[in-house]
Formats: structure tokens, C-alpha cells, sequence
């Protein structure tokens, strides 16, 4: 389809409830950190003790749940952050899950969410998903639960040397107008989206105009200098699913089988099957669908 300027005219198309849930606007923070303030926006729901966390993958921002977050089980406040060097937050001199688990806890801290007084559940999507378990087994007094969406869970003997997915080191490159780098707008690892105006939407939040032009908003060494976890093993206990796209290239059988294997009896695995890696994307309501299912079983225990 054709891309225009207006965000609203390339929207006409979207269902209506996908306009439903964008109308709903969440509380937006800011939050002073040292090392760079952080972004993140808030559902607020009255009277609850349980909160989801939603946590993005690489490149991607907090806005990409949008129009979720508002279709989640009605008692439950959903906190979305950007992490450090995406979507409003400030960018680094390093990337890291240490970083970026500080980060999640300098947000609970600020919000006065502790799990004395509160059920936190994880559930994040590629990057945001290991960010997610990491989480959940670093910190295993936080976690009530823990949903992984699409993210590769690797045995410790992965070769990553053979498999290089950090990409490139990305040269800062400016647009002359906005349709050019809407148009440039790319999911990774690349995949149709039959929903466009789900694409169109996380890619307006995706861009800034400064002074020199439009440019993206994560930061250009990010790709590069992400460090991930290599040879990490998760090893949470909370109750925990694991979503994958059915036509998802980064969930083979050989990974899908290892993480039957290693979890079995304490992972529960579905399995969207006409969904690929960006699960949120294509296949928006199966997914919340299938994790109020999890979270109401969950929230009854």
C-alpha cells in the first residue's frame, strides 16, 4: 500500500478494534537515571496487585504494544518501557542485559512495585523475551510468571561464531522527508506483514526529525555492540510459556526441540501457526488471546 505523511490516512484500513485500543492512551514517564533516562508508558488499572511488564525486542519501542496493551485481562496494570539506546530513551556508551535488567527495576522501583505487594509478570518478545527469562532468573523473588514470544533459546554449546546475528555497525544516515524513511522502514529478521497498518503505525514511532533529517530512533551502534546471552542459562521457576511462530525463522526444530527438552515439566509451549518471527504483528489477536488464557490460570493460583 501506499505511504503517506498522515499517519491517520494510512490507518483508514485498520479493524476497528485495532483503532479501539490506540484511542486508549497510557500514562507516559520519564525516568532519570545515571546512565541515561529511560522512557516507558503505563495502562493503569484500578485496584490491582498484578502487573505485566512488556518488554520489546531489538530496535523496536515501546509503542509497538500499543495496540495490545489495552486487550490484556482487565486486572492487570501493563508497564511498557523503552529499553536504553531504543525508541525515547537515552542512548549509551554499552548494551547489555545487566544494563538492561537495571533498567526494569529502576522503573518498578519508581513505580513502588515490589513482590511483597504486587504479582509481576515478564513477558517480552525476540530480544525482550531472553531480557524476560533473564529477569525471571536472575531476580526469581519479582517473577509470578514469564512469557517468552519468539526468542531463540540456545544450548550453552550454540556455536554463535558460525551464526553472526549481532549485524552490522550502522552508519547514522539522514532522510530528506518522511515518506523516504517510511518507506526504508524494515522488519528483522525480514518477513511479509499481511497488516500493514500495524507496520505503519510502530514505524511512525520508529523515526525523529532533527536538524540534519529523519533519522531512526534507536542508536546506530546498537546492532554491533549488543551483548547478548551467549551461553546463558535460564534457570526460572516461575510458571512460563513460550510462544512461537509457526513460520518463524528463528524457531527451528532443532531449537524448538531443545526447549521442549530442557523445560519440559516447567515451560508450557503453543505454537501460532500461521505467524512469524513478529508474532505481534501478524497474528495480534491469537496472542493476546492465548496470554490472558496463561495469566488468568496463573492469577488463580
Amino acid at each position: 500500500m501506499e505511504i503517506t505523511e498522515s499517519l491517520e490516512h494510512d490507518l483508514k484500513q485498520a479493524p476497528a478494534w485495532f483503532h479501539a485500543s490506540i484511542v486508549i492512551k497510557p500514562r507516559l514517564e520519564d525516568l532519570q537515571h545515571p546512565l541515561g533516562n529511560l522512557k516507558y508508558q503505563v495502562w493503569d488499572r484500578e485496584e490491582t496487585n498484578k502487573i505485566v511488564i512488556l518488554i520489546h525486542g531489538t530496535g523496536a519501542h515501546k509503542r509497538w504494544w500499543d495496540p495490545i496493551a489495552p486487550l490484556f485481562t482487565q486486572d492487570f496494570t501493563v508497564i511498557a518501557p523503552d529499553l536504553p539506546g531504543m525508541g525515547e530513551s537515552n542512548h549509551r556508551a554499552k548494551y547489555d542485559f545487566e544494563g538492561f535488567s537495571d533498567s526494569i527495576l529502576a522503573i518498578l522501583d519508581q513505580e513502588d512495585i515490589t513482590p511483597a505487594n504486587h504479582k509481576i509478570y515478564f513477558v517480552g518478545h525476540s530480544l525482550g523475551g531472553h531480557l524476560a527469562g533473564f529477569m525471571a532468573s536472575e531476580f526469581p523473588e519479582l517473577a509470578a510468571g514469564l512469557i517468552m514470544i519468539d526468542s531463540p533459546i540456545r544450548p550453552p554449546s550454540y556455536d554463535y561464531e558460525e551464526h553472526i546475528s549481532t549485524g552490522p555497525l550502522r552508519k547514522i544516515k539522514y532522510y530528506e522527508d518522511k515518506v523516504s524513511i517510511l518507506e526504508r522502514f524494515r522488519l528483522m529478521p525480514a518477513q511479509d506483514c499481511k497488516n500493514f497498518w500495524y507496520l505503519r503505525y510502530i514505524a511512525e514511532y520508529s523515526i525523529q526529525n532533527l536538524d540534519a533529517g529523519w533519522r531512526w530512533r534507536f542508536d546506530d551502534k546498537l546492532f554491533a555492540t549488543l551483548k547478548r546471552l551467549q551461553g546463558y542459562e535460564f534457570n526460572f521457576q516461575c510458571p512460563s510459556l513460550f510462544i512461537a511462530g509457526g513460520n518463524s525463522l528463528l524457531i527451528g526444530s532443532k531449537i524448538m526441540s531443545y526447549i521442549k527438552e530442557e523445560f519440559k515439566g516447567r515451560m508450557s509451549i503453543e505454537v501460532i501457526e500461521h505467524a512469524a518471527h513478529h508474532i505481534p504483528l501478524d497474528e495480534p489477536i491469537g496472542l493476546i488471546s492465548i496470554i490472558n488464557e496463561y495469566l488468568d490460570r496463573w492469577g488463580t493460583k
